[in-house]
């Protein structure tokens, strides 16, 4: 019997080294994989880490590039590359200055001096929507101070003093182009046949008007307006039809959004992209309501005489500037 029980008490004491060991090697087998998973994590967050240092410096180096570019065409050095200019018609949006660290008026100058140094001349459009008004009579006398010819993109208005003002734009040499007779989108771009009879109600009235029948028009909210329902081509057809030029714009002072600009501001608006094309056809608004803008245009005529700049008056040979090209449109 005690034989018995000294067997089953070894038995026992093997059972719970085994158990022991058994524990200590669970136990070392979790530590182990709990500390590989950390491992694991520390260096994914590692890796990430170094990724993103790696993108910043890409970026900084990117910027670096694009600064000693500009700096270097602006020094006009031997290889002649240009700034890239952007135009509407293409879709893109013009380069900031602040992208390549340098300020506005160094970025204005250096668009000009590029130009300058290409030998391309300037040409500045100055227009102005939405009249005539007792704003237009204002801005007509600051042209004839400053001696420079406009575009006015007129409605229609059957008032005495709008008929004189037709009148005058056209005496004083400025040109006369159409907007719309009645400026009601929703009724201007209701049909095609709509269109039509708005068109050629506004360029009948103008010609007994003034006796000169007008060649250029400017779609009410351009011509990539998203107002209509019916596709714009559909009227870019029938003016390329009529023979008539449309133009729509590549520089905007500002005047038409709702945010009340200042004069000081719309000048600067203007200025600050006139400089980016060697043909700049602005986007200004003589309505009533647009005294800021008679404001500005003083001033704003001052600062591009400044630039050297053509202020030229539109014509059916004026380069056509048209976020949606009438070429584009199959006849």
């Amino acid at each position: 019997m005690e034989d018995k029980n000294k067997v089953g008490m070894k038995e026992q004491r093997r059972r719970r080294r085994v158990n022991r060991m058994k524990r200590t090697i669970m136990a070392t087998i979790s530590i182990w994989m709990m500390a590989s998973m950390v491992f694991c994590i520390g260096l994914t967050v590692q890796m990430f880490r170094l990724n993103n240092q790696i993108e910043e410096l890409t970026r900084n180096a990117v910027s670096v590039q694009q600064m000693a570019d500009q700096l270097e065409n602006y020094k006009g050095t031997a290889n002649g590359t240009d700034m890239q200019s952007y135009s509407l018609e293409g879709g893109q949006e013009p380069a900031m200055s602040s992208d390549i660290g340098i300020s506005a008026e160094v970025y204005n100058q250096m668009s000009a001096d590029n130009l300058a140094q290409k030998g391309v001349r300037q040409k500045v459009y100055l227009t102005f929507d939405d009249g005539p008004s007792e704003n237009t009579e204002k801005i007509l006398d600051i042209l004839k101070e400053k001696d420079v010819k406009a575009t006015f993109f007129v409605i229609g208005n059957a008032d005495e003093s709008a008929k004189e003002l037709y009148q005058r734009i056209v005496a004083e040499g400025h040109t006369l182009g159409m907007h719309s007779y009645s400026h009601k989108y929703s009724v201007i771009y209701q049909s095609l046949e709509a269109f039509q009879n708005d068109f050629h109600q506004l360029r009948t009235y103008l010609t007994e008007i003034t006796g000169v029948e007008p060649q250029i028009m400017r779609f009410p909210g351009g011509s990539s307006n998203q107002v209509s329902n019916i596709d714009m081509k559909e009227f870019i057809q029938y003016v390329n039809e009529e023979g008539v030029a449309y133009y729509d714009w590549n520089v905007a002072s500002g005047d038409a959004t709702s945010q009340a600009y200042t004069p000081d501001e719309l000048v600067e608006n203007v200025m600050k992209d006139v400089v980016k094309y060697d043909t700049s056809v602005v986007l200004m608004h003589d309505a009533s309501t647009k005294a800021s803008t008679v404001e500005a245009l003083g001033p704003m005529i001052d600062r591009l005489k400044e630039l050297d700049v053509d202020l030229l008056p539109i014509t059916k040979s004026t380069k056509l500037i048209q976020h949606i090209s009438a070429d584009s449109v199959n006849e």
